[in-house]
């Protein structure tokens, strides 16, 4: 199906460009959010008699969404969450989870504006971005741990799975004695040097 784009959509162009998409697409999203037109004559004369409105809207628009942008750019949210020792959360980060702690911090954005690429599905700290406007978009980071204490450690650059497998590996170790017979319990050099010299 031919449409023309309203407002600027990421892969497909910016306002004006008549594109070719699949007919789903165009029916269930892009149609009904008003994000375009489908080209047909009466459509055409009907967006170039009000193109000058619908690009002095679309800057309106923009230059509110850069203004909000400094009040949710370079802002960091901590999701405490239970996970496994390997780091793997008993569930996964939704939306609503980022778009809730980034609202109690006063940043205003709606679940439609969160990009994940993928699910967050382990303890880390991820980049998330934020469209405000289809030509507006900031990162923020979402810090994800099992505690407090945790989340500072990671916010300071510390990984934590990395750091509690080191702390595992560092344990107890067992005195080797290489001329021992089979069943034979290693003596500590020192005690064997005393008994030498008594």
């Amino acid at each position: 199906m031919d449409i023309i784009l309203l407002e600027r959509v990421e892969k497909l162009g910016a306002i004006g460009d008549v594109v070719s998409v699949k007919d789903g697409y165009a029916r269930n999203y892009l149609l009904p959010n008003k994000k375009a037109l489908r080209a047909n004559e009466k459509n055409k004369k009907v967006f170039e008699a009000n193109r000058a409105k619908i690009e002095s809207e679309n800057a309106e628009r923009r230059t509110s969404a850069e203004a909000h942008s400094g009040n949710v750019e370079g802002k960091q949210v901590v999701l405490i969450r239970a996970s496994s020792n390997s780091g793997q959360l008993y569930g996964s980060v939704s939306v609503r989870d980022i778009v809730d702690a980034l609202n109690e911090q006063g940043a205003e954005v709606s679940k439609q504006m969160i990009v994940l690429e993928r699910p967050i599905k382990t303890i880390g700290v991820f980049d998330v971005r934020v469209n405000l406007h289809p030509e507006v978009s900031v990162n923020v980071k979402v810090n994800v741990a099992r505690s407090p204490d945790e989340a500072d450690l990671q916010s300071q650059g510390v990984d934590v799975m990395a750091a509690m497998f080191e702390q595992d590996v560092s344990g107890f170790t067992e005195a080797y004695d290489p001329n021992a017979e089979p069943g034979e319990i290693a003596v500590e050099e020192e005690v064997a040097e005393t008994e030498e010299e008594a």
